[in-house]
């Protein structure tokens, strides 16, 4: 239940590019096309899915206070949290780079509308904000790391289709002149974003149900033995009297 709580949160709840605003620049200039966001928003997902846990495995057993006392006890008092960034950029860059020779060699067509944004996906404070945020939430395990980042990279391979498909469609509108380009799509980004936000409830609703049923069951029950005391009382203080 923790995964599937896990998978639908990040891609729906905490999207990347509609809960944070983060990735943007490769979201707006490359969503002009569906088939470039499609080729991009694989590479973000494969990239995630692989770095998130990569990073996690570092956090653990090298970054955080004491992660080194598998070393040796005196390892232990070593703290090497300060190398996080540039350890988790060095994994990203490395799968990125990775990522690029395929993509160049059994796509280049998608390497070419690609372009400069492809490399730039090591820099893409997405992908650093998914290690980040995996380490700031303290995910426990290996595979809930790992589902963080494919769920994470779904969300935004989500998000750049979504307005890149709506992109595709409103080229032949009559946008206003003020609008046109980057204008109407943040706004439609804007309105997107605040239509994820509806699902801020589809993971909390039922637990805030079942403990508001517990707090009156709990409530009726203690009303119920205060209720059965009263009675009690009442009759030891007559048999007392007589």
């Amino acid at each position: 239940m923790e995964h599937v709580e896990l998978f639908f949160k990040s891609i729906f709840i905490d999207n990347m590019v509609f809960a944070t605003f983060l990735g943007m620049c490769s979201y707006l200039a490359v969503s002009k096309k569906v088939t470039t966001a499609v080729g991009l928003g694989a590479a973000v997902i494969f990239v995630l899915a692989v770095t998130v846990p990569m990073n996690w495995l570092l956090d653990q057993y090298v970054l955080r206070p004491g992660a080194l006392k598998w070393l040796g006890e005196e390892y232990a008092a070593y703290d090497l949290s300060f190398l996080s960034f540039i350890l988790f950029i060095a994994t990203i860059a490395t799968m990125v780079q990775l990522v690029e020779i395929v993509v160049e060699k059994f796509a280049p067509a998608l390497y070419t509308s690609l372009g400069i944004f492809l490399p730039l996906i090591a820099v893409n404070c997405a992908i650093l904000g998914g290690s980040l945020f995996m380490q700031s939430r303290d995910i426990q395990t290996l595979g809930l790391a790992f589902n963080y980042g494919l769920s994470s990279g779904i969300g935004w391979f989500l998000a750049i289709l979504a307005i890149a498909a709506i992109r595709e469609k409103i080229r032949y509108s009559n946008v206003p002149a003020p609008l046109r380009g980057l204008g109407i799509t943040f706004i439609i980004t804007g309105l997107m974003a605040i239509g994820f936000m509806s699902f801020g409830g589809m993971l909390t609703g039922g637990d805030e149900k079942t403990e508001t049923t517990d707090e009156v069951a709990k409530v009726e029950v203690q009303n119920t033995e205060a209720d059965a005391q009263v009675p009690l009382a009442e009759v030891s203080q007559e048999i007392n009297n007589k």
